[in-house]
């Protein structure tokens, strides 16, 4: 894997991965940016959201749950001193299908955060991790 960052203005960057996409980055006012991009350290969570979520729908599929909706919300705190790392991080997912039991989506949420989820077990090593989830049962 790779990826480039190209600095634009001020605290703008364009992060540019080996696959080829972009994804602006900037920096709040009070260091010089112009808040018209994702903070360096929120696309560290949304690498966990993404990949963890990844993970629990491709287990819940492949024992042929019926999901129907996957959200993940991800709530962290971060150190007051720098460097500013995170300290905990909470991963709450809410899996929306016909028929989930919260055994499947408990055992999804498991092997995701201790086996397949790269991002979560890295970070694991150095933040306070916990997971939870709620099941909901889309209407008929």
């Amino acid at each position: 894997m790779n990826t480039k960052i190209k600095w634009v203005d001020n605290a703008m960057f364009v992060a540019k991965s080996g696959s080829g996409h972009s994804v602006v980055m900037d920096g709040p006012e009070d260091f010089g940016g112009q808040n018209l991009g994702v903070r360096p350290m929120e696309m560290v969570l949304m690498g966990l959201g993404g990949c963890t979520a990844f993970d629990v729908l491709l287990i819940l599929k492949k024992g042929r749950h019926n999901v129907t909706d996957c959200e993940v919300e991800i709530t962290a705190e971060r150190s007051e001193s720098v460097p500013k790392v995170y300290t905990k991080i909470h991963v709450h997912f809410v899996v929306t299908g016909r028929g989930l039991t919260e055994k499947a989506v408990a055992r999804a949420v498991e092997l995701s955060s201790t086996k397949y989820c790269s991002v979560s077990i890295m970070l694991g090593h150095s933040v306070e991790m916990s997971h939870g989830f709620e099941v909901v049962e889309e209407a008929v």
